[in-house]
């Protein structure tokens, strides 16, 4: 086991393992540290303990020193000079028409380097760009082009909530959110309903999906057959949290030669899944009838290896 501390450079940023080496730090405390990109200021989030060597990306590198005031200073200095950057860079983006949003800029702590952050639909020749705010503040100049997930990370902004954006107060990370989780929670499928103000699908969407899905389990689908209490029913619509299945009783069976559907109740009857029994027949029968659409050869050779 490894002994580590968790260094955080923004607010919602990602937690960086780092060796306390013989420092004694606590959370909040201001450190300096070395990093692939030069000298950085950053924050202890995690307090020490002791990890498993898988979870490091070697080399682990030590905490240089524990930030003084002269330290907090310069940091001060460098975030207030993003202002005066993000002036002068849009400038130069005005002046050769560049197609690209400039969102963010960021002084290393050292000042050795100077990152640009933007968005494009496309990919931008932003050479010339680049020689032009080398030539202004003398320094080595990167330009990164990111995604509109991470401009709204940085941007920040109000959701639909009421509340700051969770990925720029908190959220270090974001996790892969699918349009099946909304289906899951009975949510409208309304695009601008469950789109977050990046336009990609609500990151709180995963925040209850697994709860919804260990609660989903044992409810029988839209459109099933089940057995009830007052006999044979087809689902009509489920409510997951109140644990009840809307359905329709079948009062008469249909007929497939004859062509005729089955006829079901005007009214609706409401069950709790204790109280119904899965008949599982549906995807069964479904699956026969996909078989017998098969090559007729292809469909003997396919029931000899089920019975293998």
């Amino acid at each position: 086991m490894v002994k580590v501390v968790g260094v955080k450079f923004k607010t919602a940023g990602k937690v960086y393992y780092f060796d306390p080496a013989d420092l004694e730090v606590e959370i909040g405390t201001n450190v300096i540290v070395e990093t692939a990109r030069g000298m950085e200021f950053g924050t202890i989030n995690m307090a020490e303990k002791e990890v498993h060597p898988s979870e490091i990306v070697m080399p682990l590198k030590k905490i240089i020193r524990i930030a003084d005031e002269k330290d907090c200073k310069k940091h001060r200095d460098n975030v207030k000079k993003k202002e005066r950057a993000l002036r002068l860079c849009q400038e130069k983006i005005n002046k050769h028409k560049l197609e690209m949003k400039l969102i963010d800029v960021e002084y290393t702590f050292d000042n050795s380097k100077i990152i640009f952050y933007f968005t494009a639909d496309g990919r931008v020749d932003f050479r010339e760009l680049v020689k032009d705010l080398a030539g202004v503040f003398k320094m080595r100049i990167e330009l990164r082009q990111i995604g509109v997930r991470d401009e709204a990370k940085m941007m920040g902004g109000i959701g639909t909530c009421g509340r700051s954006l969770c990925c720029h107060s908190w959220l270090s990370e974001f996790e892969p959110v699918s349009i099946k989780m909304a289906k899951v929670q009975n949510l409208s499928l309304n695009p601008t309903k469950i789109s977050g103000i990046c336009g990609r699908l609500m990151c709180c969407l995963k925040y209850e999906n697994d709860v919804y899905m260990e609660m989903r389990k044992g409810l029988p689908d839209n459109g099933e057959r089940i057995k009830t209490p007052d006999g044979m029913a087809v689902v009509v619509d489920t409510n997951i949290l109140e644990n009840n299945i809307k359905t329709r009783l079948i009062l008469e069976e249909g007929n497939k030669e004859k062509d005729r559907q089955e006829k079901l109740s005007t009214e609706f009857y409401n069950y709790k899944k204790e109280e119904i029994k899965r008949l599982g027949k549906g995807k069964k029968k479904k699956r026969n009838d996909d078989l017998e659409e098969l090559d007729g050869e292809l469909l003997a050779e396919i029931k000899d290896l089920l019975k293998d």
